[in-house]
Protein backbone atom coordinates (compact mmCIF):
# COMPACT_ATOMS: atom_id res chain seq x y z
CA UNK A 1 0.00 0.00 0.00
CA UNK A 2 1.58 3.88 -0.74
CA UNK A 3 0.44 6.68 0.92
CA UNK A 4 0.82 9.86 -0.64
CA UNK A 5 3.41 12.09 0.76
CA UNK A 6 0.93 14.63 1.20
CA UNK A 7 -1.30 12.94 3.33
CA UNK A 8 1.44 11.94 5.75
CA UNK A 9 2.32 15.55 5.98
CA UNK A 10 -1.07 16.22 6.71
CA UNK A 11 -1.48 13.99 9.23
CA UNK A 12 2.04 14.88 10.66
CA UNK A 13 0.40 18.47 10.69
CA UNK A 14 -2.26 17.54 12.31
CA UNK A 15 -0.63 15.70 14.89
CA UNK A 16 1.94 19.24 15.03
CA UNK A 17 -0.93 21.68 15.16
CA UNK A 18 -2.68 19.08 18.54
CA UNK A 19 0.62 18.93 20.33
CA UNK A 20 0.53 23.23 20.21
CA UNK A 21 -2.84 22.64 21.26
CA UNK A 22 -1.66 20.64 24.27
CA UNK A 23 1.10 23.09 25.01
CA UNK A 24 -1.20 25.86 25.48
CA UNK A 25 -3.76 23.79 28.13
CA UNK A 26 -0.35 23.12 29.91
CA UNK A 27 -0.50 27.00 29.83
CA UNK A 28 -4.33 26.64 31.71
CA UNK A 29 -3.16 23.79 33.73
CA UNK A 30 -0.21 26.30 35.67
CA UNK A 31 -2.41 28.57 35.44
CA UNK A 32 -5.49 27.14 37.83
CA UNK A 33 -2.48 24.58 39.71
CA UNK A 34 -1.16 28.59 40.94
CA UNK A 35 -3.55 31.12 40.74
CA UNK A 36 -2.35 32.96 38.39
CA UNK A 37 -5.20 35.22 36.67
CA UNK A 38 -4.89 36.26 32.91
CA UNK A 39 -3.17 38.66 31.65
CA UNK A 40 -0.49 37.85 33.97
CA UNK A 41 2.25 35.40 32.36
CA UNK A 42 4.24 35.32 35.13
CA UNK A 43 4.62 34.21 38.87
CA UNK A 44 5.54 30.53 39.51
CA UNK A 45 8.79 28.94 37.84
CA UNK A 46 6.23 26.32 36.53
CA UNK A 47 3.94 28.76 34.68
CA UNK A 48 6.81 30.45 33.24
CA UNK A 49 8.26 27.52 32.24
CA UNK A 50 4.87 26.62 30.44
CA UNK A 51 4.45 29.79 28.85
CA UNK A 52 8.30 29.12 26.95
CA UNK A 53 7.15 25.85 26.02
CA UNK A 54 4.54 27.37 24.58
CA UNK A 55 5.76 30.01 22.92
CA UNK A 56 9.14 28.32 21.51
CA UNK A 57 6.89 26.19 19.76
CA UNK A 58 4.71 28.89 18.21
CA UNK A 59 8.04 30.22 17.33
CA UNK A 60 9.94 26.86 15.98
CA UNK A 61 6.27 26.17 14.37
CA UNK A 62 6.43 29.32 11.40
CA UNK A 63 9.44 27.62 10.45
CA UNK A 64 8.78 24.33 10.48
CA UNK A 65 5.18 24.14 8.59
CA UNK A 66 5.90 26.21 6.05
CA UNK A 67 9.34 24.02 5.41
CA UNK A 68 7.42 20.81 5.84
CA UNK A 69 4.74 21.89 3.06
CA UNK A 70 7.48 22.81 0.31
CA UNK A 71 9.67 20.02 1.15
CA UNK A 72 6.58 17.72 0.56
CA UNK A 73 5.37 19.46 -2.97
CA UNK A 74 8.89 19.72 -4.32
CA UNK A 75 10.72 17.24 -3.01
CA UNK A 76 10.57 13.91 -5.03
CA UNK A 77 13.43 11.89 -4.45
CA UNK A 78 12.38 9.97 -1.81
CA UNK A 79 8.15 11.33 -0.48
CA UNK A 80 8.26 10.10 2.69
CA UNK A 81 11.49 11.56 3.66
CA UNK A 82 9.91 14.92 4.05
CA UNK A 83 6.79 13.61 6.54
CA UNK A 84 9.43 11.79 8.61
CA UNK A 85 11.43 14.46 8.95
CA UNK A 86 8.16 16.08 10.11
CA UNK A 87 7.14 13.05 13.16
CA UNK A 88 11.13 13.79 13.93
CA UNK A 89 10.10 17.53 15.13
CA UNK A 90 7.35 16.65 16.92
CA UNK A 91 9.29 13.87 18.69
CA UNK A 92 12.18 16.80 19.41
CA UNK A 93 9.67 19.25 20.58
CA UNK A 94 8.18 16.48 23.03
CA UNK A 95 11.56 15.59 24.12
CA UNK A 96 11.64 19.73 24.48
CA UNK A 97 8.52 20.23 26.47
CA UNK A 98 9.16 17.27 28.90
CA UNK A 99 12.60 18.43 29.75
CA UNK A 100 12.12 21.99 30.02
CA UNK A 101 9.56 21.53 32.57
CA UNK A 102 11.66 18.94 34.45
CA UNK A 103 14.80 21.17 34.51
CA UNK A 104 15.23 23.87 31.77
CA UNK A 105 18.97 23.20 31.88
CA UNK A 106 17.86 19.96 29.87
CA UNK A 107 15.99 21.27 27.10
CA UNK A 108 18.97 21.54 24.57
CA UNK A 109 18.13 17.46 23.43
CA UNK A 110 14.60 17.83 22.22
CA UNK A 111 15.82 21.72 20.79
CA UNK A 112 18.91 20.24 18.49
CA UNK A 113 16.46 16.95 17.26
CA UNK A 114 13.83 19.59 16.42
CA UNK A 115 16.26 21.93 15.11
CA UNK A 116 17.94 18.74 12.88
CA UNK A 117 14.48 17.83 11.61
CA UNK A 118 14.31 21.81 10.41
CA UNK A 119 17.53 21.79 8.55
CA UNK A 120 16.67 18.84 7.07
CA UNK A 121 13.58 20.23 5.42
CA UNK A 122 15.25 23.54 4.72
CA UNK A 123 17.23 21.35 2.64
CA UNK A 124 14.85 19.08 1.25
CA UNK A 125 12.73 22.35 0.34
CA UNK A 126 15.75 23.65 -1.37
CA UNK A 127 16.92 20.57 -3.31
CA UNK A 128 12.93 20.30 -4.23
CA UNK A 129 12.53 23.98 -5.46
CA UNK A 130 16.13 23.93 -7.71
CA UNK A 131 15.42 20.91 -8.96
CA UNK A 132 11.65 22.02 -10.20
CA UNK A 133 12.84 25.51 -11.17
CA UNK A 134 15.76 23.31 -13.63
CA UNK A 135 12.69 21.13 -14.76
CA UNK A 136 10.97 23.79 -15.87
CA UNK A 137 13.62 25.92 -18.03
CA UNK A 138 14.74 22.32 -19.39
CA UNK A 139 11.86 22.22 -20.88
Amino acid sequence: MHIPAAILSAVVTIIAVVFYFYTSLGVGRMRGKHGIKAPAMTGHEEMDRAVRVHMNTLEQFVIFLPLLWIATTYFMVVAWLSPLLGLVWIIGRFIYMTSYMADPDKRGTGFLIASLANVGLLILSIWGVVSAWMAVNAA
